[in-house]
C-alpha cells in the first residue's frame, strides 16, 4: 500500500476523532437539546464548535468513501478504529475525563486489533469489476 493510502486512512481516523471531539465540546457549552424543539437543534448547529465538528465529520466522510473505493470494508473500518484511541486521549487531556483501567485495556485491544488488520492485504484477491459483472449478469437473468 502506498504512502498516500496510509495518509487517507490516517485522515479518516483524525477527521472522525477531531470532529467528534469538537461536537462534544460544543454540546457541553450548549447543554441539553430536544428533538421536539427544532430551534434548539438549529442553535446547536450554529455553535462554532459544533459547526467545525460537522465540517470535520464531512471531511471524514469524504476520506472514508475514498478509502472504500480502493480497499475492502473489512480493512478500512478497523483502520478507522484508531480514532477511538485519539478520542480517548482528547477526552483524558483536553476534557479531563476519567478513563478507567478497563477502558484503557479496551483501547489497547483496539490498537492490537488494528495492527493485525493492517498486517493483511487491503483488498481481497478477486477483482471488484468481476464481482460487479457477476451481479449484473445475475440480475439480468432474474
Amino acid at each position: 500500500m502506498t504512502f498516500r493510502k496510509y495518509l487517507v486512512l490516517a485522515g479518516v481516523a483524525a477527521f472522525s476523532s477531531a470532529g467528534d471531539s469538537l461536537l462534544a465540546r460544543g454540546m457541553k457549552d450548549i447543554g441539553g437539546i430536544s428533538l421536539h424543539h427544532p430551534s434548539s437543534l438549529i442553535l446547536a448547529i450554529l455553535n462554532p464548535w459544533v459547526a467545525c465538528g460537522i465540517l470535520l465529520l464531512l471531511a471524514f466522510f469524504a476520506s472514508y468513501t475514498s478509502a472504500l473505493s480502493w480497499a475492502d470494508l473489512t480493512y478500512v473500518l478497523p483502520a478507522t478504529s484508531l480514532g477511538y484511541v485519539l478520542v480517548a486521549l482528547v477526552g483524558k487531556f483536553a476534557f479531563h475525563e476519567t478513563i478507567s483501567p478497563a477502558r484503557w485495556l479496551g483501547i489497547a485491544l483496539i490498537t492490537a486489533g488494528v495492527g493485525f488488520v493492517a498486517a493483511g492485504p487491503s483488498v481481497t484477491t478477486h477483482k471488484h469489476e468481476k464481482v460487479a459483472a457477476d451481479i449484473a449478469s445475475q440480475e439480468a437473468q432474474s
